[in-house]
Parts: structure tokens; sequence; C-alpha cells
């Protein structure tokens, strides 16, 4: 089974999971960014980042090669901003919904505070797909590497691969 896993970055954590996530898979990783780059500093940052995934947008994407026929699994990666998903995340969504359909999906999210629970169902949501397998949320698994991270991004790898 060929695994994509789909992902936007900002601080780090978000690459670090999906790059973990994909040493044990026959994973291929596609990062996604948006053509205009979201501030990464400061208030600038939270107030853009969080009004933009509040407003649900949908932001005009660099392009990306993902061919959703040569994969049978895909696995969303993502961090939480003011409780949604990022909205590079909503542009892929809705750019590859038909061509995704049917596939086994699985999600992750990073996520500084909360808020990982309601962004993984409005995905689950704008997806409207039967085939999500698996879902997990991570707290700064890269800035601060826990015992209890790397169990559960095992544990979501053994569920990508059949083993869980």
């Amino acid at each position: 089974m060929k695994t994509a896993i789909v992902y936007y970055s900002m601080s780090g954590n978000t690459d670090y999971t999906a790059k973990t996530i994909a040493s044990g898979l026959d994973a291929d990783l596609i990062e996604i960014r948006p053509e205009k780059a979201y501030p990464d500093k400061g208030f600038r940052k939270f107030f853009w980042g969080g009004k933009s995934a509040v407003m649900a947008e949908t932001p005009k994407l660099e392009p990306y090669a993902f061919d959703p026929d040569q994969y049978n699994q895909i696995v969303i990666g993502f961090p939480v901003w003011a409780g949604n998903m990022v909205p590079p995340i909503r542009t892929f969504v809705k750019e590859q919904k038909e061509a995704i359909w049917g596939k086994q999906i699985a999600a992750f999210a990073c996520q500084s505070g909360s808020g990982g629970e309601r962004a993984l169902q409005k995905l689950l949501e704008l997806l409207d797909c039967p085939g999500y397998v698996a879902s997990m949320i991570l707290i700064d698994p890269k800035v601060k590497p826990t015992e209890e991270n790397r169990r559960k991004i095992q544990e979501f790898r053994d569920k990508l691969c059949g083993e869980g």
C-alpha cells in the first residue's frame, strides 16, 4: 500500500511529525505551501493565521506534485490555528476531494494548546469521506519531545500499516 503524507508546517512540529511517520512507511512526503506566506513571528503570526483559519480561507497554493492515483492511503497533517485546520490544508482538501474519495484517510494535528479535536472534526466534515481510519493529536512534538508523543506516533504508524 502506497502512502502520501500531505502536510503544512510553519514552526517545524508538523514537518517533524510527517518525517517521523514516513520513516516507518513506504510514504511520499508532500509539503504544501501557500503562495503568500503567513507571518511567522509575534502578534501578526497569531492574528493573521488565526483570522485566516476562523474565516475558513482557501489561499492559492504553490505548485505541488500529487498524483492521487498513485496512493491507497493519504495522511493529512497540520498545525492547529484557533481550533481549526490551517487554510492551506483546507485548499488542498477542496482541490483534491473528488480525487481522494474512497482512499484510506488519516490525519494528525500538532498544537501548543488545545483545539485539535475540533480541527480534526472540521477536517472530517470537509472530507466527507468514508475511508477515515486514524487520527492523532500531538503537543509540540519537535519543540517539546516527550515519551507520550513518541508512543502516539508509533501507534499511529502501526494503524497505518494495519498493525494497530
